[in-house]
């Protein structure tokens, strides 16, 4: 709320982004006091991300908790697979393996911190994950030639 004065004060974009907190949350969770969104219901997380394209949001961020559980692939293929906006996944990225299986199961767009408050080799660590990064890429454009199969049916709605 305190940044909304000066989103309008220099003419910037504000860019609408749905913040989902899975699993143990992590310490946003905590500071926030929310109650995350369980990993083991993947049909109420797509309910939120549903919600939130319906409600305008142009972004969905999928967050796992600083130095929480990644968020695991069949959680972000379901959103991806009922979102028509970008997906993005965060926390507990700390590999090239974490990054290219992120990406590979539908994330737009990964988000890493830690990882780098901790490398030894800033260059060395961001590489990795870039490479991860861009083999995700290839692996879902190996496994996804455009079909989208929804994690909600109208025989599963009330």
């Amino acid at each position: 709320m305190q940044g909304a004065p000066i989103v309008k004060r220099y003419g910037l974009e504000a860019l609408p982004l749905a913040y989902l907190i899975l699993g143990e949350g992590g310490a946003v969770s905590y500071v926030s006091q929310t109650r995350p969104l369980p990993l083991n219901k993947p049909e109420i997380v797509v309910a939120y991300a549903l919600a939130a394209q319906y409600m305008g949001f142009r972004f969905v961020y999928l967050e796992g908790g600083s130095g929480g559980i990644p968020v695991p692939p069949h959680i972000i293929k379901a959103v991806k697979e009922n979102v028509e906006i970008p997906v993005i996944v965060g926390g507990g990225i700390r590999s090239r393996e974490l990054a290219t299986r992120a990406v590979a199961s539908g994330a737009d767009i990964i988000v890493t911190g830690t990882i780098v408050e901790e490398a030894t080799s800033v260059y060395d660590t961001i590489r990795s994950i870039i490479e991860g990064i861009e083999e995700g890429v290839k692996l879902r454009a190996q496994g996804c030639r455009g079909a989208r199969r929804s994690l909600i049916t109208r025989e599963s709605l009330p």
